[in-house]
Formats: C-alpha cells, sequence, structure tokens
C-alpha cells in the first residue's frame, strides 16, 4: 500500500520504464506479484488521467474520442492484470492450503482490491493536490481535506480486509479464486453495436 503512495508521487515527476501496455496486451512473460501489482496500478494511472482530459469542453470531439478508444484498451489491459494477479496468487498458495480448504469464496478477489486500492492512492494524492491550491476559497480546501481523510480511512480499512482474506485462505475457510472479466463490449464478435454495424 505505501508503495502505491510513493509510486503516484513519483510518476507525476517522472513516467516509470514499462512496455506500453497498448503494444503488449497479452503481457506475455510478466510474472511476479509485486511487477502485476505495480504495472496494474500504472495502469489506473494512466486511465485516471485519461478520465479527466475526456472531460475537457475545449477539445475537439476527435480528441475525446481518442481519449475514449484510449480508456478502452487500458482498461483491457487492466482487466488482465488482475486476473494475472489472481492466477499468480493462486500458484504462489496452493501449495500452502490445508488439506481441509472448503470450496467457499469472497465475493471479491484479491486482484480485484489491489486495484481498488490503487485507485484510492490516486484519489488522495489528487486530493491532497486540490487541498493545496492557492486560487480556491477556504470551502473548497476544506472539502477537499474532509473528503481524504475520509478516502484515507476507507483505504486502510480495506488494507486491512485484504489481510484478513489472505488469512482465511492459510486457515481454509476461504479458497481463493480468479476473477474472469469476460467482458464482451471490445470483442466485434460479440458487442451487436460493432457487428451488426461493420463495414466490409
Amino acid at each position: 500500500m505505501a508503495h502505491q503512495m510513493r509510486s503516484v508521487m513519483d510518476w507525476h515527476f517522472g513516467e516509470p520504464v514499462y512496455d506500453d501496455p497498448d503494444e503488449a496486451p497479452e503481457l506475455e512473460g510478466i510474472s511476479g506479484l509485486r511487477e502485476l501489482s505495480a504495472r496494474l496500478h500504472w495502469v489506473n494511472f494512466r486511465m485516471w488521467h485519461l478520465e479527466d482530459r475526456a472531460r475537457r469542453r475545449d477539445l475537439d470531439a476527435s480528441v475525446i474520442a481518442e481519449c475514449k478508444y484510449a480508456y478502452d484498451r487500458l482498461n483491457q489491459v487492466r482487466n488482465a492484470l488482475t486476473e494475472r494477479l489472481d492466477e499468480c496468487l493462486w500458484s504462489m498458495m496452493e501449495p500452502l492450503l490445508p488439506e481441509q480448504a472448503g470450496s467457499n469464496m469472497a465475493t471479491e478477489t484479491v486482484g480485484c482490491v489491489l486495484g481498488r486500492l490503487s485507485v484510492e492512492a490516486l484519489r488522495i494524492y489528487h486530493l491532497k493536490e486540490q487541498a493545496r491550491r492557492r486560487d480556491v476559497d477556504h470551502g473548497h480546501v476544506n472539502a477537499c481535506t474532509g473528503m481524504c481523510a475520509d478516502v484515507e480511512a476507507q483505504r486502510e480499512a480495506v488494507g486491512r480486509a485484504v489481510l484478513g482474506l489472505i488469512d482465511q485462505y492459510e486457515a481454509g475457510t476461504l479458497r481463493p479464486a480468479v476473477h474472469r472479466f469476460f467482458k464482451m463490449y471490445n470483442d466485434p464478435d460479440l458487442n451487436p453495436e460493432l457487428y451488426k454495424n461493420k463495414q466490409e
């Protein structure tokens, strides 16, 4: 969790040296929980700023459309990374799971939770940024400061919850799982808006 907070600050001053996820959608060769988690966080970082840009009213519509296409591409990468995180954790924990471990699963996987913690880290950074602005009134500063405190408390609670989830894996009361997203909207064979309006 602390690494995510530091990374958000660092990346506003210099981007990490990662392969462009747009050019590596299959994420071949990427392994390791820490590496996958860091890449997921980097994708969320990029998506956060695309979301901001896409809401500008002073830009040409084609720029906004490109933001939307880029966001969709990154969302696919984010989903793939979340699945890979769950697969990685599964492979690490399976040999350690107690024999009596049942088949009960939590409603959210560790990969999904790491994604939520990543977005919360981004939200905290940007709320603090808002609270430091000198061109706004005290009401804006106080509102952002209050929201930031709430998000920090929420993030701490989610962090404790995910550690408790791992404890339950160890105890055999819950079994880790891989959440598959099965997104349909980018598949030209599954999205009716695409296959019905396909240009030959």
